[in-house]
């Protein structure tokens, strides 16, 4: 029989949850240059901590660098995946430069005794005015003392599959692949391309009471509640492929590998896949074409590969133009002869660019936010044949191309003609 307790009074709750304040990025940076040019005595090192990550959070970085020099700290916020020197105007004497660690590694439950040895941690924070930031903490020993990198983990659970800036086509190729029972979906990119970003979309869903997934990861980026996550560590002998060997132990419907990247993890991912589980993970390469002579190049027989990949995508993150600044851009002769070349479609069409001139809003950047650029590849039976062929990654990329694929520039060239980005922030990123 259940038992119920009295009905809690909720006009009279204990606790009440903090509201939100509108907190100001101008406002922060000068409250961190008003603590920085204190007395050394007068400066609050706790303070100091908490408003560099505040700012940081504020100002929709995702990475705060403390980087000791002879004589100073240099303090950078990367922002829409650019580091910016925010605070290069003003000197942060080195003398602060320990106690500002040795708060960081207090706060990530670190050794504060060991100076002369990398060191990973974590904590949470829950700055006035903007509620709680989980935050990853590397420490490295280099020539001018120990320098920090925060990383501040970004909150996923609001993103699903269409947030991510797939174009039609291939978001339906997508939703084919992670209806199947098994096989392969990969992720490739270099660091900081969004890769785990999309993968953990994925696996929310696919997070149905039904299934069992369980991940292996290092680190393990974001908390998903009900998947099962395991953190890789080497110190102890949990590498990716020992720790997937243990999850194929665990009965999993679908598993999730953090990276590929040695040929033991290659081989019994590949098993996995193909002995009827539903396997995520990532690989480091240029496009989508490369990993399957990567795959090859780590000792995966073709037919394998050909017999478990159902979907490779390949992606970048370009930065979005700030809309409150956003103005046309007028292209010069041979630039609009390039991109002619570029957009065949185009012919003797007028394209309209469009570039932020920077605001207050965007922090006189020109840019707000980040959206993805990816090709798809779906693995056919003309792709089969290739692999098994052993054809190169060009082969592979003008057969998909040839079967629908758009490619990162080009995807990232359409996202320019919409207005959503800038033409150079493609061609920088894509570097073609």
């Amino acid at each position: 029989m259940a038992i119920f307790g009295p009905k809690k009074d909720e006009s009279k709750i204990e606790n009440p949850p903090k509201k939100k304040e509108v907190v100001d990025v101008a406002s922060l940076k000068l409250d961190i240059e008003k603590q920085i040019t204190k007395p050394i005595d007068e400066v609050s090192i706790v303070s100091l901590v908490n408003l560099f990550v505040k700012y940081a959070y504020v100002a929709r970085a995702s990475d705060v660098h403390l980087d000791p020099t002879p004589d100073k700290i240099r303090v950078r916020f990367r922002i829409d995946g650019m580091l910016h020197d925010i605070f290069d105007k003003i000197f942060i004497t080195k003398s602060l430069h320990q106690e500002i660690i040795s708060r960081i590694k207090v706060m990530s439950g670190l050794r504060t005794d060991e100076h002369f040895l990398p060191q990973d941690g974590r904590f949470k924070t829950d700055p006035d005015g903007v509620g709680a930031i989980d935050v990853r903490v590397s420490i490295m020993p280099t020539y001018y003392g120990e320098n920090a990198v925060l990383r501040l983990l970004a909150e996923t659970q609001t993103f699903t599959l269409e947030d991510l800036g797939f174009a039609p086509e291939e978001l339906k190729k997508v939703e084919r692949a992670i209806k199947k029972p098994y096989g392969m979906i990969l992720a490739n990119g270099p660091t900081g391309s969004g890769k785990s970003t999309t993968l953990y979309t994925i696996l929310k869903k696919l997070n149905v009471p039904e299934t069992s997934i369980i991940t292996v990861e290092d680190p393990i980026e974001y908390s998903l509640e009900g998947i099962t996550q395991v953190q890789a560590d080497a110190r102890v002998g949990l590498t990716f492929a020992n720790g997937l060997r243990s999850i194929l132990r665990q009965d999993p419907n679908v598993i999730m590998v953090g990276e590929i990247r040695d040929q033991e993890t290659a081989g019994i991912a590949v098993n996995a896949a193909l002995t009827g589980h539903l396997l995520l993970s990532t690989l480091h390469t240029n496009d989508a074409a490369t990993t399957f002579p990567r795959l090859m190049d780590m000792g995966v027989p073709p037919f394998l590969i050909a017999s478990t990949i159902n979907i490779v995508m390949g992606q970048r993150l370009v930065r979005m133009i700030c809309p409150d600044c956003k103005k046309k851009r007028d292209l010069s002769a041979s630039e609009l002869q390039s991109v002619r070349e570029m957009i065949p479609g185009l012919k003797d069409k007028q394209p309209v660019f469009y570039i932020g001139e920077g605001c207050a809003t965007c922090g006189k950047i020109g840019y707000k936010g980040r959206i993805g650029i990816r090709e798809v590849i779906e693995v056919n039976d003309e792709i089969r044949e290739l692999i098994m062929a052993r054809a190169n990654n060009q082969t592979i990329k003008d057969a998909a191309i040839k079967n629908g694929m758009k490619t990162m520039l080009q995807n990232g060239l359409a996202l320019a003609l919409e207005g959503k980005t800038s033409l150079e922030e493609v061609l920088r990123i894509i570097h073609e």
